[in-house]
């Protein structure tokens, strides 16, 4: 199984090219407790975003990328979004998660069943160059769950929200 997991902004933008538009400490536990023990897929830039460049504890890391000189201690590396869905065919029995960044949340989003969005009604402090696919206006997606609770955090206010692909008879 394949999910992705997201922090947008009102008009879904993820980040402004050098890192995330929000700093949530709320949601960053939310993320750790989604993720943890799950492999996780991203892109180069995602994983230099990290500290240290470092690969996220207690968590297979799966970068994805085309530059096919890249390597970084504890990730394992693929080429091709082909390579990438081989890889999780092999292992039916995992649940992945995409944590980003654009390109490949783009590339993934037709392998995901399960969006995990934590939806920020607070506009953005820097303006968003790099955004999540709008799943309100896909036929294919709904919201099916959201927390009754805004949480507010460094200005920001937001909630956590599920979103599904719709399923077809």
């Amino acid at each position: 199984m394949v999910s992705a997991i997201v922090a947008v902004s009102p008009d879904w933008g993820i980040g402004d090219g050098k890192g995330m538009l929000y700093r949530l400490p709320g949601d960053l536990k939310y993320f750790r407790k989604v993720t943890l023990g799950h492999p996780v897929i991203m892109g180069r830039k995602t994983l230099q975003s990290f500290p240290g460049g470092k690969p996220l504890p207690g968590r297979e890391n799966i970068v994805l990328t085309r530059d096919r000189s890249f390597t970084a201690e504890g990730v394992t590396v693929v080429h091709s979004v082909a390579a990438l869905r081989r890889l999780v065919a092999a292992r039916p029995d995992e649940h992945f998660f995409v944590i980003g960044g654009g390109e490949i949340y783009a590339k993934l989003l037709p392998d995901c069943d399960t969006c995990y969005v934590t939806m920020v009604e607070t506009e953005a402090p820097i303006e968003a160059s790099v955004f999540f696919p709008d799943l309100s206006k896909k036929r294919s997606w709904v919201m099916e769950s959201a927390s009754e609770a805004h949480t507010e955090e460094n200005g920001a206010v937001y909630r956590f929200a599920v979103w599904r692909r719709r399923r077809t008879h």
